[in-house]
């Protein structure tokens, strides 16, 4: 089963209070100490402490810094990642976090990214904060990352660039990037950081999925306000698979466009995740004869392949509706046949005998090679499957 983590931002995010709840679920500070020492920086040190924020006890992260050497630039940090020893998948998160928090910036004060300096941001502690998230995750085993909508405060915060508003325009910039949700919560002050904003907007999918719940962690903020514990809380468990999957249903009918350029559509949808993408004969005004091109996809995918039917059909709008998808536990099975190399789909249904399909490809290739009729390799590769699957108890 997938390992995921869980964030429940109900009293907002930030980087430190990322690290008090990997902190606080079980990861051995040692251990992310020594991660960070592969940035081979000096000037900071990392300390962790239990704490109380109103009634619950949390692990407060501190960043301590000896000698800041002033603002740091995107490209410095960029440049410290790319040249430290931590593994090629965490240099790649963390430098797409820092680059997406860089553009944030440079949008809201109308800067490039190249000539900009960042001010309260270029501290060392931004980037301690960003690859301590990732690698923290990383030893923790979280392979899905999930995230609650974010409430984001009020009133305004003192910067270098003066009296700004809350939420901070970069955090703003950050969230919106990603259509992040927000909740109703009214907490006053800085609730959601531009650096947590940054990490949850990269590595994130805001939704709660059906999981297991085997631990937790609860990290401290800053603040200690006295109308509610100001914590993160990080769901540790496994993904479990659900019932039925909300799916989009997108639809658009098309009386104008030649087959090919239908195919090619097609092509480009699959290939950018699409589910399933199908076209029905219909007929519009006039009784002219047209196609209705249905695309099912994942609620996270609708403004990305939208955007393709909208650029690659004559379509001027789509109709978007929810659908629930039920599916059977499924893999793929690959083994030695008396064929050759071939795989087949495994369906399995509670009570139900294990189901096989060939697939397609490597049965073509097999009927080729041998020179036999498709049906037949079909029929023996789907047999040869069911007696391994069954002696192995792979069913």
């Amino acid at each position: 089963m997938t390992r995921i983590a869980y964030l429940d931002c109900f009293a907002g995010i930030s980087g430190d209070m990322l690290l008090g709840a990997i902190i606080d679920a079980g990861l051995p500070l040692e251990r992310l100490d020594e991660e960070l020492a592969k940035l081979r920086l000096t000037g900071f040190r990392l300390s962790a402490a239990k704490t109380q924020r109103a009634s619950l006890v949390a692990t407060q992260v501190i960043v301590d810094i000896a000698d800041e050497g002033g603002h740091r630039t995107p490209g410095e940090f960029l440049r410290i990642v790319a040249e430290s020893d931590l593994a090629a998948a965490d240099k790649e998160k963390a430098s797409a976090i820092l680059r997406r928090l860089a553009a944030a910036e440079a949008k809201v004060h109308g800067a490039d990214v190249e000539s900009l300096t960042l001010h309260e941001l270029g501290s060392l502690d931004t980037i301690v904060d960003i690859v301590g998230a990732v690698c923290g995750l990383r030893l923790l085993g979280v392979e899905e990352l999930y995230s609650s909508p974010l409430p984001l405060g009020s009133g305004s915060v003192q910067t270098e660039h003066g009296l700004l508003p809350l939420p901070a325009p970069a955090t703003l910039a950050l969230l919106s990037s990603v259509h992040a949700p927000v909740s109703d919560a009214t907490w006053q002050g800085e609730t959601v950081t531009p650096t947590g904003a940054a990490i949850v907007a990269e590595l994130a999918v805001f939704q709660r999925p059906a999981m297991t719940v085997d631990s937790t962690g609860y990290g401290a903020g800053g603040r200690d306000p006295h109308d509610h514990p100001n914590v993160l809380r990080l769901w540790l468990g496994e993904r479990l698979p659900a019932e039925h999957d909300v799916m989009l249903l997108i639809e658009t009918n098309i009386d104008d466009m030649s087959p090919e350029l239908l195919a090619y559509a097609q092509e480009r949808l699959f290939a950018a995740g699409g589910a399933d993408v199908w076209f029905t004969p219909i007929q519009m005004k006039k009784n002219r004869p047209a196609v209705m091109l249905s695309l099912l996809c994942r609620q996270d995918q609708e403004e990305a392949l939208t955007g393709i039917l909208l650029r690659e059909t004559t379509t001027l709008g789509v109709r978007v509706q929810e659908v629930r998808r039920h599916e059977a536990l499924r893999e793929v099975f690959a083994f030695e046949s008396t064929l050759g190399k071939a795989a087949v789909k495994v369906k399995r249904l509670p009570g139900a005998r294990t189901q096989v399909y060939p697939e397609y490809e490597d049965c073509r290739r097999l009927a080729q090679e041998r020179g036999l009729p498709l049906a037949e390799v079909y029929r023996i590769v789907e047999a040869e499957a069911v007696t391994q699957i069954e002696e192995r108890g792979v069913g």
